[in-house]
């Protein structure tokens, strides 16, 4: 048997809502020169994955996991897939996870400190917030979104070419508000060093259960049941041009019930 090395491994969780940016920012995890091998995690609240095809090709380990929060009805496979990881953690030496936009953070940092295997085995470096600048106070009210920034070790305030720099001043103060201990950066399309993101040990579990004193119970998490997924599989070809008056028009008679954005409208992609 191959000995476990005795350095815990590093975890990098990467959250945000809806179209921050949250797949763009693992791309360049994954194609920048750091130095690190990087197993990555994608967790999608659908049954039909969808980040991991928008991940590069790279050599790293992608493992996914659907149908549900990685907090809740996906713990187990969570809990699984580290201990598989930890059976051949000569292969990598960074674990990068990439949450559904839906997913409350809370309930993934409590994973690491009550499952026996990720408390012994690894260490939560930082929770990584990417926040979409343009559209994130249509999303202010979501307890979702809060949580995301709250959470936060590091916030990427991303797309701050989309809005006017005054409007970005404020909405970085309504952030500090949130999460006065968090790294603020402003970015765009997610691009940052990556010796602002990895290894930088910036996870406090006392910060953390002082935001949440309730952090480590395990009946700390609830879901929003109005949030549901519906998946729909065609085999075919598509006609792109019908398809696509048929979005417009969909976002017209029904926007305000779908979305803040056409990047929130459920997510529609071909193979």
């Amino acid at each position: 048997m191959t000995p476990y090395t005795t350095s815990p491994i590093p975890v990098s969780v990467i959250t945000g809502f809806l179209g921050s940016g949250k797949t763009t920012l693992l791309n360049h995890i994954l194609t920048h020169d750091h130095g690190k091998r990087i197993a990555v995690i994608v967790n999608e609240f659908g049954e039909i994955g969808i980040d991991s095809q928008l991940v590069i090709d790279a050599d790293e380990e992608i493992l996914e996991m659907n149908n549900g929060c990685i907090c809740c009805s996906v713990r187990g496979d969570l809990v699984r897939i580290f201990d598989n990881l930890m059976q051949k953690q000569d292969k990598f030496d960074h674990i990068v996870i990439e949450t559904t936009g839906l997913a409350d953070p809370a309930p993934v940092i409590q994973s690491f400190f009550v499952d026996e295997v990720m408390r012994t085995r690894t260490q939560l470096d930082a929770v990584i917030t990417v926040v979409d600048s343009k559209h994130i106070g249509q999303h202010w009210d979501s307890d979702e979104a809060k949580e995301q920034i709250a959470f936060a070790d590091v916030v990427l305030l991303n797309k701050t070419d989309l809005i006017p720099p005054g409007t970005l001043d404020d909405l970085e103060q309504r952030i500090r508000r949130l999460a006065s201990f968090a790294r603020i950066y402003r970015t765009q399309h997610s691009d940052i060093p990556m010796d602002s993101i990895l290894g930088i040990q910036a996870f406090d579990l006392k910060q953390a259960l002082h935001i949440d004193p309730s952090l480590l119970s395990e009946d700390a998490h609830q879901h929003d049941e109005s949030v549901f997924s519906v998946s729909i599989v065609e085999t075919g070809r598509v006609d792109g041009d019908k398809f696509n008056r048929w979005i417009y028009q969909l976002l017209q008679d029904k926007g305000k019930d779908i979305g803040s954005s056409a990047e929130s409208v459920g997510d529609i992609r071909f193979r």
